[in-house]
């Protein structure tokens, strides 16, 4: 028995080496529910623009397109949009004062897809890949390990037990958690969408990234569990805070995709002409 788990051991720790830098922000199941949720909280103009781009695909499915194309040969997946997905924050400082780095970071992918949106020169092709990015890359900022220290990729390199198996803290918060509760990503947004009030959608809605940077920052030293072991109190204290982040997550794609495509006012009936 000791031999198999420092086999198992030996295998995570060996998997760590030939992940990414940052591993998966919630994972396919937390990311589809934030898309999920998003959908119901679209303006009309937004949301005929989602379909004009996405067709028949919902939101919930292409929450997850740039976590499925990372094992793309292709150098941009390989190369340019790793860094994409989150933004690491040095302990004592704020975003603001760290900025991004030479490669670039969740902070400017996004800005830089919502220019290739708000272009009216830009391609469908070249707008259908800033939309996955951009609801991704919202999703991804929610997730506190995303907005991480560098030292430890976000959590990926603090290894732990949690339910009897070997893993890290990142996967812990992207699948463990969500996971455990043995829901499809279906049922977690019928369980957490009836819940979200108007007060919290007005709350939660916006469009500025470092607002969700502040939140993980100020979150995240808390998640560090004391010694290796996730236990089951652990998981009872921070599921609350995994379902709020959900929750917000989809708010504020919608919210940001309706900064993006803003409702337009109805048009004026035409006046009678005068006898």
């Amino acid at each position: 028995m000791k031999h198999l788990r420092s086999t198992t051991l030996a295998a995570a720790a060996l998997a760590g080496l030939i992940l990414p830098n940052h591993a998966l922000a919630w994972g396919q199941t937390g990311h589809r529910v934030t898309g999920a949720i998003a959908s119901k909280y679209l303006n009309a103009h937004a949301r005929r623009e989602v379909r004009r781009l996405l067709g028949p695909e919902s939101l919930a499915e292409a929450a997850t397109y740039p976590d499925d194309e990372r094992s793309n040969p292709d150098t941009f997946w390989q190369k340019e949009a790793s860094p994409y997905h989150y933004a690491d924050v040095p302990k004592g400082k704020t975003y603001e004062e760290s900025g991004a780095p030479p490669q670039g970071d969740a902070v400017t992918a996004l800005a830089k897809f919502t220019a290739v949106l708000k272009d009216p020169k830009a391609s469908k092709a070249d707008k259908q890949l800033a939309l996955h990015f951009v609801v991704h890359i919202v999703g991804d900022l929610q997730m506190p390990l995303h907005a991480g220290y560098t030292e430890d990729k976000g959590g990926n390199d603090v290894k732990v037990m949690y339910r009897g198996q070997p893993t890290n803290l990142h996967s812990v918060w992207d699948t463990g958690l969500i996971e455990a509760q043995n829901l499809s990503f279906t049922e977690w947004t019928s369980f957490l969408a009836p819940k979200i009030t108007r007060a919290q959608v007005r709350e939660w809605s916006g469009h500025d990234p470092l607002v969700w940077i502040h939140e993980d920052v100020a979150v995240r030293d808390s998640l560090y569990p004391q010694g290796d072991q996730i236990t089951f109190f652990y998981a009872w204290k921070f599921t609350p805070l995994v379902k709020q982040r959900l929750s917000q997550g989809g708010v504020r794609i919608a919210s940001y995709l309706n900064w993006i495509w803003p409702a337009q006012a109805p048009k004026k009936a035409a006046s009678k002409s005068k006898k």
